[in-house]
């Protein structure tokens, strides 16, 4: 099958090389999937696990991309809930080979099904950034109708998901970015945005919930606006500051079928909508995630037509 590997940490997306690897077996609890479309999440190649197996040992040439769609074309030994010919989408294991393949082997319960309704380019879009934001903003944050948050980088794959999932849940929804996300923003839903290079972060006032993608700076700034008892999320490792009256949780997402599934529903209903920028090839994939100018929503690799 053809296969994107990367070898070499230091080359980045650069290294990465279009190959012909052996097709994947289902283990126990596995299923085998065929790839229609996959995304790859940029910051992978910073993650130890697309480099080392769990006891640290080398497992390059490693198959990156960890969120996919596809069909069902073989079930491993014990593996229920699934079955050959379903459609379905989900997050793949970090310390396994991953998406950006023709076909993929990855335990059932990481999957969930796609309707048919919902294509395969959005199924592939929904994973990481539909399941961050829900995590985020509903088990770590706890959120509540009537509340506030502060959505950082609102333009963004994950960022508008909050900014999204947060309004339908009845909350005051703050979107950042730079002055040409504005427009952006505000077509996800946004109820104000702050142009984080021109406007004073400070003026947004107090808020409830920080969801924070950005870290450094931002984020310090960002802790001091959370009133009592609020929380600051953040998915780009330990908080560097904590609000002093509230909680900071830092987390990485996981793979949940009955989350997907809330997900998926909502997009086909018209309450969410995907934020897909380029389309492209799998044979055009090492150009496409190598973008010479700033990327625009999520960039999606259609592995087939």
């Amino acid at each position: 099958m053809k296969a994107i590997v990367v070898t070499d940490q230091a080359a980045g997306t650069a290294g990465m090389k279009l190959v012909d690897r052996p097709e994947p077996q289902a283990a126990i609890n596995d299923v085998v999937v065929q790839v229609y479309a996959s995304r790859f999440v940029p910051t992978e190649l910073e993650w130890p696990s697309t480099w080392t197996d769990r006891l640290d040992r080398d497992r390059t040439p490693s198959i990156p991309g960890h969120e996919l769609a596809g069909v069902v074309t073989a079930l491993g030994y014990g593996t229920t809930g699934l079955s050959v010919g379903q459609r379905v989408f989900g997050l793949a294991d970090w310390y396994r080979d991953g998406t950006l393949a023709e076909y993929v082997a990855i335990e059932a319960r990481n999957l969930a099904p796609l309707p048919g309704d919902v294509d395969f380019t959005t199924g592939a879009s929904l994973p990481v950034s539909g399941l961050t934001a829900w995590q985020g903003l509903f088990q770590h944050g706890r959120l509540q109708a009537g509340q506030s948050v502060l959505a950082h980088g609102a333009a963004g794959a994950v960022g508008s998901m909050v900014t999204q999932l947060a309004r339908e849940a009845g909350a005051y929804v703050i979107g950042s970015g730079r002055s040409a996300d504005r427009q952006t923003v505000l077509d996800f839903g946004a109820n104000e945005f702050v142009d984080l290079d021109n406007d004073a972060l400070e003026d947004v006032g107090k808020v409830d919930l920080v969801f924070d993608v950005i870290g450094g700076e931002i984020q310090k700034r960002s802790v001091k606006l959370i009133q009592g008892g609020g929380t600051l999320v953040t998915i780009v490792g330990p908080a560097e500051a904590r609000p002093s009256d509230g909680l900071a949780v830092d987390f990485v997402v996981e793979s949940d079928r009955s989350q997907l599934s809330e997900i998926v529903q909502r997009v086909r209903d018209g309450r969410l909508r995907a934020n897909i920028g380029n389309v492209s090839t799998l044979d055009e994939a090492v150009a496409a995630l190598n973008p010479t100018g700033r990327r625009k929503g999520s960039t999606i690799i259609r592995v087939r037509p």
